[in-house]
């Protein structure tokens, strides 16, 4: 049973679930924001881990972050607070996946693009509104050009205009785009793809993009074969893969 106030843990099976529930759109305030960083970094420590799935309950996905946090002298412990949440998920070395619906705005927003799977039911709607009160989103100023290049993010950041989730998947931010009520079963779908592995090489895999990214070509390359030749291929887990190949039967992981 979860001890937080405003989230549900399920944590089985080397899947995690995080439910965010605050009522009535699962704004986030100093408070849950805490809430979240506790949860994250016990996660970090799970060998055992395949992926995290990050949804929201009641109407929304996630509706933003607390205006009254954004008040001069509130606003300092609310960054603070804001930008460990995404540092903690960047340290994350399996899948992060955001199930989506509902309204997906400002910080809510930025939550669900800090991983690396979204998948959105139609009715999701996406946004960062913040130019309306005259703020900008930290986090989506970094992050969205990665997934919708500079020109997209500036229009996105300096219109505050809603975009429907197939207006997402269109230009890049998000990877399914399912019925309102297949949310949950096509987010389960995915998540079994992923439990089917070695919680070590879902970890190696995840690594081999992120450790390269921007790199040369020629480094990028040479690094990544290192990563597999001197690191992978000594694992006993891909040895076990050959040999379940070879023997037509399910792998059985040692995650070492």
């Amino acid at each position: 049973m979860s001890a937080y106030q405003y989230l549900k843990i399920e944590n089985a099976d080397g899947v995690a679930r995080i439910t965010l529930d605050r009522p009535k759109h699962n704004v986030l305030d100093i408070s849950m924001m805490n809430e979240m960083i506790a949860e994250l970094g016990s996660l970090a420590t799970d060998d055992e881990l395949k992926c995290l799935v990050i949804n929201g309950a009641g109407a929304s996905f996630c509706a933003g972050v607390e205006v009254a946090d954004h008040k001069p002298q509130n606003v300092q412990q609310m960054i603070d607070t804001f930008n460990r949440i995404f540092e903690l998920i960047d340290r994350l070395d399996v899948p992060v996946i955001a199930a989506v619906h509902g309204a997906c705005l400002g910080g809510g927003m930025e939550l669900a693009i800090a991983g690396d799977i979204i998948v959105a039911a139609e009715n999701a709607m996406f946004g960062q509104p913040e130019i309306k009160l005259a703020f900008l989103p930290p986090y989506a100023a970094i992050r969205l050009p990665h997934l919708v290049g500079p020109a997209k993010t500036i229009e996105i950041c300096t219109t505050g205009k809603r975009y429907s989730a197939e207006a997402a998947r269109q230009m890049g931010m998000i990877s399914y785009v399912v019925a309102d009520d297949q949310l949950m079963d096509a987010t389960d779908k995915l998540v079994k793809e992923i439990q089917y592995n070695s919680p070590l090489i879902i970890r190696l895999n995840k690594q081999a993009v992120k450790k390269h990214l921007g790199l040369p070509f020629p480094q990028a390359i040479e690094s990544v074969s290192d990563l597999f030749l001197n690191t992978l291929m000594k694992t006993e887990d891909v040895l076990e893969g050959i040999q379940s190949f070879e023997e037509k039967r399910k792998p059985v992981w040692k995650n070492k």
